[in-house]
């Protein structure tokens, strides 16, 4: 075969095309080079940064709850965290064999966690006691890290369980721990260390630290004292009468303090897992029901303001009257009625034919008016988590038969807070006040962080009709249903409920029933406001003369005197019925 002699030209095409090939390999080379160190250099220098930085999280003390005399009520003790580093074990399946019996874990968990080579630290098992923590030390496992954490304790037990609520591994989950997670928890920090690419720190380097913020101090209008006072006496009740449930809520009628909330059955808040969830939440604040005759004094509030009652006019009542057709009965109507009373009568004997017919004086744009003045239909905006709001009927659905139940509390729901709010206000001279639980919020360096003002939300009566008010309610307590509520040495006045239940037919149960009371005192100076419904009474007497009333005196009684408000030096005329 010839061969093609070499030529000049040829050499010269050759280095030609090298060159070119030669310069496109360097312009691609700085091109990418540029494109690296400009354009991709932030995200390459965070993905590096993660190579060569490990962190790992420092946990932050939860802060504390105080009742009002700065008395603890939810703190955090330290417990251990067992973590790992997982590049720093070499052996996984050793490790989490000898871990599984004293973490009480399953061994293949243990494995799955640990053989994560791209985490820098993983738990193992959180918040242990110090006795499981110092036999995982006594082991020496390299990789095997440990965190201080808080666990929570509740030093008073079930006392104010469900107004607290509880945390679960990191978050509030229920009651005030929930609803002031973001105060209560503070923020994480973080421990940042450089380590080769095994994950080994570096040595003669020093480690970076981004500190927590530790969480903020809760304190309280909450007396735990007055808390006391009112779980006993429902635990009593718990006891004597066997109901469904029983609750209480005492105010302070001059701000609106929440002093005191209880409801039963309740848990024990370092136990919860083992409770029925529906013990967890606050009945006086999350439950309606209807009101039955506590709600009356929101139609003879209407009527006052309106200069429509007139306490003197009589009154026959025969036990019963009729509204389009519908009999409804007087709870005397299986004795013939009350007979000829006065209208101010009408309101200590709770006599409900006298009712409908102040009802139909009012009419219903008035009376709905005021019972929307008054809050009922819409949250009171208290800081609880899932406040109920109860229901009323839209003004222009309201016939002659829903204005005559409504004007004595039947057809409607209400929550036990809302019933508390509207009687502050018809005592206090008619200011409807916003309720609170939280009065304070601290740092850790003791600064206020946040301040409660009594919030008024609105005038909805006169002080003249607030007077008024109070001597009829007085009058119930003196004369009336809510004798045995009455107090030696103290003017107390209120108004008591009986409300019929709907049974699974969704008719009016004629056998279960909610005995409520609420009232005040002293009368000349209203220091408290409290409600109490005892729920399904299952044993004893089913009367709220022998369940809510009594329960309502003694709280009432004992909450006085540890306020040490002075008697009013007026004795009782308990009766009987």
């Amino acid at each position: 075969m010839a061969e093609f002699p070499v030529t000049r030209a040829i050499v010269r095409k050759r280095l030609i095309i090298v060159f070119v090939f030669t310069v496109l390999a360097t312009l691609f080379l700085i091109s990418r080079l540029a494109w690296i160190q400009i354009v991709m250099a932030e995200e390459l220098y965070e993905q590096a940064w993660k190579q060569w930085n490990h962190n790992v999280p420092i946990s932050t003390a939860r802060g504390s709850i105080y009742d009002s005399q700065g008395k603890l009520m939810a703190g955090s003790g330290s417990v251990y965290t067992v973590a790992a580093i997982p590049p720093l074990i070499d052996d996984s399946q050793e490790v989490s064999s000898a871990l599984a019996p004293v973490l009480n874990m399953d061994a293949a968990r243990i494995n799955e966690l640990i053989s994560l080579k791209d985490r820098s630290a993983v738990y193992i098992k959180r918040k242990v006691e110090s006795e499981v923590s110092e036999a995982v030390r006594e082991m020496d496992i390299p990789g095997i890290i440990f965190f201080n954490e808080d666990k929570r304790y509740y030093p008073a037990g079930n006392i104010a369980s469900q107004l607290l609520g509880f945390v679960g591994m990191d978050h509030g989950l229920s009651g005030l721990e929930s609803h002031y997670e973001h105060y209560l928890s503070g923020s994480e920090g973080r421990m940042l260390y450089p380590a080769d690419g095994r994950g080994n720190p570096l040595p003669h380097i020093i480690s970076r630290f981004s500190l927590p913020r530790e969480g903020y101090d809760l304190h309280l209008a909450v007396d735990e004292s007055i808390q006391h006072i009112m779980e006993k006496e429902l635990t009593r009740v718990m006891t004597d009468a066997g109901p469904e449930q029983a609750m209480a809520i005492a105010v302070d009628p001059r701000t609106g303090a929440v002093l005191a909330a209880v409801s039963k059955p309740d848990y024990n808040p370092d136990l919860y897992y083992k409770y029925d969830p529906e013990t967890w939440s606050l009945a006086p604040i999350v439950s309606s029901f209807e009101p039955g005759s506590t709600f009356k004094m929101v139609t003879v509030a209407a009527l006052v303001e309106e200069g429509l009652f007139e306490p003197e006019q009589t009154y026959y009542c025969s036990g019963h009257t009729v509204v389009n057709g519908v009999t409804i009965n007087c709870w005397t109507a299986d004795r013939g009625g009350h007979g000829n009373i006065t209208f101010f009568e009408s309101v200590g004997y709770s006599c409900n034919p006298a009712f409908v017919e102040l009802g139909q004086r009012l009419g219903r744009e008035k009376l709905f008016q005021y019972i929307e003045a008054f809050g009922f239909g819409q949250p009171t905006g208290v800081d609880y988590p899932g406040e109920g709001s109860g229901m009323i009927f839209e003004t222009d659905t309201v016939g002659p038969l829903e204005l005559a139940t409504s004007s004595f509390g039947q057809g409607i729901s209400v929550t036990p807070i809302q019933q508390v709010m509207a009687v502050t206000a018809m005592i206090n001279g008619g200011f409807l006040y916003r309720p609170y639980l939280v009065e304070k919020i601290r740092n850790q360096e003791g600064e206020v962080v946040f301040a409660r003002e009594p919030e008024v939300l609105r005038q909805v009566i006169s002080e003249e009709t607030s007077g008024k008010l109070i001597e009829m309610m007085e009058s119930v307590i003196l004369d009336g249903t809510g004798h045995a509520a009455a107090i030696d040495g103290y003017r107390v006045a209120g108004k008591t409920g009986t409300a019929e239940k709907i049974d699974e037919d969704g008719n009016y149960s004629e056998s279960d029933y909610i005995y409520s009371l609420v009232g005040f005192a002293p009368v000349e100076d209203p220091r408290l406001v409290l409600y109490v419904a005892v729920d399904g009474v299952t044993r004893g007497p089913r009367l709220g003369v022998h369940t809510s009333a009594p329960a309502f005196k003694k709280i009432m009684e004992d909450t006085l005197n540890y306020m040490q408000v002075s008697p009013s030096g007026v004795e009782s005329n308990d009766q009987g019925e």
